[in-house]
């Protein structure tokens, strides 16, 4: 089994998103952490790996920063690591993000599983796995609770999909796109021995040429979606007004009077 999964890496969940006036964009000084959904797929990529052999391959598309995020992966016990970055990729939509996850899982190659989280707490798009899955060619089974089979040597999947309306058993053939929720397993801590391994890999960056990517589908200036302006919410603004009377009796009437005034009720 040859399981790519991929991860980004975001803001911690405490981090407070500021916005100037100018529209600049900012996360303070929040430490940047692996996408919480992400760890889900990378548990469920070594628990497949665990039981059927074969390798792990942890991807992630990012500036240098986003070494950690892979350490923290190979840590949990993924067996190599990829980044994939150059200046001309800086400020990639969701849509120019999957072209490039594409591009860099066809360069590894013979892959037979590609692992997601749900989405990434930041941009909460949720779309990066339909567009990876289109674009490779392969099914998507997404918001899936749980691995039911899988046959390495019949090349099939069986799955079970959380939905709203209840839980869908789904089959599908190999290669395959697969997105995980929370409730498919409990990811486990890294282990001493994988933390070593990890602080001394040396992790490839494929930039932009590596893996045959057009200038002209990624990068800000070539994104689909635009920014036109970005603006903090106006303060919340109320005032409180106190109620008083001689009894419970007497307060709920005025209360009573009071909502009807406002036309409350």
């Amino acid at each position: 089994m040859n399981i790519v999964v991929c991860t980004k890496q975001v803001p911690d969940t405490a981090a407070t998103l500021k916005v100037d006036e100018q529209s600049n964009v900012s996360w303070g000084d929040a430490p940047l952490v692996i996408n919480p959904w992400d760890e889900y797929a990378i548990e469920e990529a070594i628990r497949l790996k665990e039981k059927h052999g074969g390798k792990v391959t942890v991807l992630s598309v990012g500036p240098e920063q986003a070494r950690e995020a892979l350490k923290q992966a190979v840590a949990m016990g993924c067996d190599d690591a990829i980044l994939v970055w150059d200046a001309s990729l800086d400020g990639s939509d969701t849509l120019a993000t999957s072209y490039i996850l594409a591009q860099a899982i066809k360069k590894i190659g013979s892959v037979d599983v590609v692992l997601f989280g749900k989405q990434a707490i930041d941009g909460d798009t949720g779309l990066i796995q339909g567009g990876v899955a289109r674009r490779l060619g392969w099914p998507l089974l997404s918001f899936v609770a749980k691995i039911e089979e899988l046959d390495p040597a019949a090349k099939s999947i069986k799955v079970n999909r959380l939905l709203e309306q209840g839980r869908q058993a789904v089959t599908s053939q190999l290669p395959v796109v697969i997105s995980v929720v929370k409730e498919i397993n409990e990811p486990r801590y890294p282990s001493f021995m994988n933390i070593r391994k990890a602080s001394k890999l040396q992790i490839p960056v494929w930039d932009s040429g590596a893996i045959s990517v057009e200038a002209g589908k990624v990068g800000r200036a070539n994104a689909a979606t635009k920014w036109t302006r970005v603006f903090p919410l106006p303060a919340r603004t109320g005032s409180v007004e106190i109620i008083t009377g001689d009894s419970p009796q007497a307060i709920a009437s005025a209360l009573a009077d009071k909502l009807m005034a406002e036309k409350i009720i």
